[in-house]
């Protein structure tokens, strides 16, 4: 069986749906329906296996069987509305922590990705160290929450030559790169609330980069001609995408990387130079690849697919997660 740990958002569901089709016993779960609306059973008898048992509105399943788990973009447990106090709710989701986190480490199976590694591989950081030791090149980078450092470092760098961006950004907070302009300048105290990135800019369209398991599928998204190309997430309907081919020795440094951070799955940013070197950004454990599937035919949901169907047939890249509570699990 292949146990799915994510909710039912558009990714999740094409993988399963592909599953399905190749005739595999998938069951999806998701931790936000715990342990509010949810039950955990785990029971060592006296004699023989013990019972790992998960039951929500959507699921009842024991994992006797799990050979795979796919971890991807994880929810936060919801805690019953009757737990009022800070306290209580901390006590809650701490015990759900330790009793999900147990029951699923206690699985004999494959993970992708594991999630004490996908959780650490969030830093980015730590994702650049990674990349500079694999060989990649890096843009010049400053994290800083002194004012008059960043200010040295624009003005090193140059005003429309210097952008700033948060460390995580999605739908509820959105926050998109941009270039630093003059007028941000009379803001830059604020810096001292929180470490802000700034980098220099790199001109040149983007690499999308989807590693599933040693497979390499990369597309170009040209945001260069757009109103926006300081960052193709804005106007990527706008650019002009399709499939490209790496040089050898590029896709043998991602795929280093990928090893040193413990990754069975990510979608790596890379930017073209016009001198021709290519520039990382990061790398998004839990990236999202259907909108390059779709512009470029990329079959990326077929690689997942096949990908977890060989870790449920017991071949290829069986990987075991570290003995760390995983990520969203408090």
């Amino acid at each position: 069986m292949i146990l799915v740990v994510s909710y039912d958002e558009d990714h999740t569901l094409a993988v399963m749906d592909g599953l399905t089709a190749a005739g595999r016993d998938t069951v999806r779960i998701d931790l936000a329906d715990f342990p509010a609306h949810g039950t955990i059973d785990l029971e060592y008898p006296a004699a023989g296996p013990p019972r790992r048992a998960l039951s929500s509105p959507t699921v009842d399943t024991e994992l006797a069987d799990c050979r795979v788990v796919w971890w991807r973009r994880v929810r936060p447990f919801t805690l019953d509305a009757r737990l009022t106090s800070p306290r209580d709710q901390g006590f809650a989701a701490s015990e759900t922590g330790q009793a999900m986190g147990g029951l699923l480490h206690s699985l004999d199976c494959t993970w992708v990705n594991p999630p004490a590694l996908d959780s650490i591989a969030q830093y980015k950081p730590h994702q650049w160290e990674a990349a500079r030791r694999a060989g990649l090149t890096l843009p010049r980078t400053l994290v800083t929450n002194r004012p008059e450092r960043a200010l040295r470092f624009i003005e090193e760098t140059g005003l429309g030559r210097t952008v700033f961006k948060a460390f995580l950004a999605g739908p509820e907070a959105w926050r998109e790169t941009r270039l630093v302009r003059r007028e941000d300048l009379d803001h830059l105290d604020t810096v001292r609330h929180a470490p802000v990135i700034f980098q220099e800019f790199v001109p040149g369209p983007d690499l999308r980069v989807t590693v599933v398991g040693e497979r390499i599928l990369a597309a170009e998204i040209d945001a260069t001609a757009t109103d926006y190309p300081v960052d193709m997430r804005m106007v990527v309907g706008e650019s002009k995408v399709r499939p490209v081919t790496l040089p050898p020795a590029l896709e043998d440094r991602l795929l280093t990387l990928m090893r040193r951070l413990g990754l069975v799955y990510g979608a790596i940013d890379l930017r073209r130079r016009p001198d021709g070197e290519y520039v990382f950004f990061e790398v998004n454990p839990g990236g999202q690849w259907l909108f390059v599937e779709r512009r470029t035919g990329l079959p990326i949901t077929d690689e997942l697919v096949a990908l977890l169907t060989r870790l449920d047939e017991g071949g290829g890249e069986r990987r075991h997660p570290a003995p760390v509570t995983p990520a969203g699990m408090p």
